[in-house]
């Protein structure tokens, strides 16, 4: 399967960058069920850029606006995975979209694979303080999903962490959970990074209450990541 056509499928469905997952990176990672990358070889990660104006929206909590477009472009990605499903099974390999977000594991806030870990193994960015996927022409102000495929195709190599020492996101967010804590690759664990349950704590008993929200965002440590101001470009 030709790699590069299949990468300006995802952007012509609406993705700003796609990128390809060795899976073996990611062997052993948790997943929902068990067994889901078994008979897979590699994961197509897609990120979608956000709108910077709705981001700069955010203060010290999230904004009805920012809430109504972090649904629209999950609902975005979703489609773009199917659309991604839909031309590699039409050449004859086998392809699952795993949904942008959807939370199966309620007490661990886990759904089926993280799409961050997949984007760091496929280069779309490197994992930062706050566990978010960072793009050197986005920052963290990206949306992902995965599709797993059984597909011959070309991985992408992942991109060294570029945090260093900045503490943006470790003074700004508003739980204290960021323990600014840097890795050259990947953390071992959430709580190597985090305090994950302040996390957690914040995002739904106090976002998720707030009028005109709904929704168990924050949204502060994507807004003052410094690699979210830098020039954009769009990439395949």
């Amino acid at each position: 399967m030709n790699t590069q056509e299949l990468k300006q499928v995802a952007v012509d469905a609406g993705a700003t960058v796609a990128r390809i997952a060795d899976l073996e990176r990611l062997r052993g990672i948790e997943t929902l069920p068990p067994d889901l990358l078994d008979g897979f070889r590699y994961a197509v990660s897609m990120a979608v850029a956000l709108s910077d104006p709705i981001i700069e929206t955010i203060t010290n909590l999230p904004t009805p606006i920012y809430a109504s477009h972090y649904s629209r472009v999950n609902a975005l990605l979703d489609e773009a995975a199917l659309r991604v499903t839909r031309y590699i099974e039409e050449r004859g390999s086998r392809a699952m979209p795993l949904p942008a977000s959807q939370v199966l594991d309620v007490e661990k806030n886990l759904s089926f694979l993280s799409h961050k870990a997949v984007a760091v193994a496929a280069g779309i960015g490197w994992q930062g303080k706050s566990l978010l996927t960072v793009s050197p022409d986005y920052g963290p102000r990206i949306r992902l999903v995965t599709v797993l495929t059984d597909a011959d195709l070309i991985a992408d190599e992942p991109l060294r962490n570029r945090c260093g020492g900045c503490t943006k996101c470790t003074d700004a967010c508003p739980a204290g959970a960021i323990k600014n804590v840097n890795t050259d690759s990947h953390y071992a664990s959430r709580d190597e990074a985090l305090h994950f349950e302040r996390c957690v704590h914040h995002v739904r008993e106090v976002c998720a209450k707030m009028e005109n929200i709904g929704s168990s965002i924050c949204g502060v440590c994507i807004k003052v990541c410094p690699w979210g101001g830098r020039k954009r470009s769009k990439a395949a």
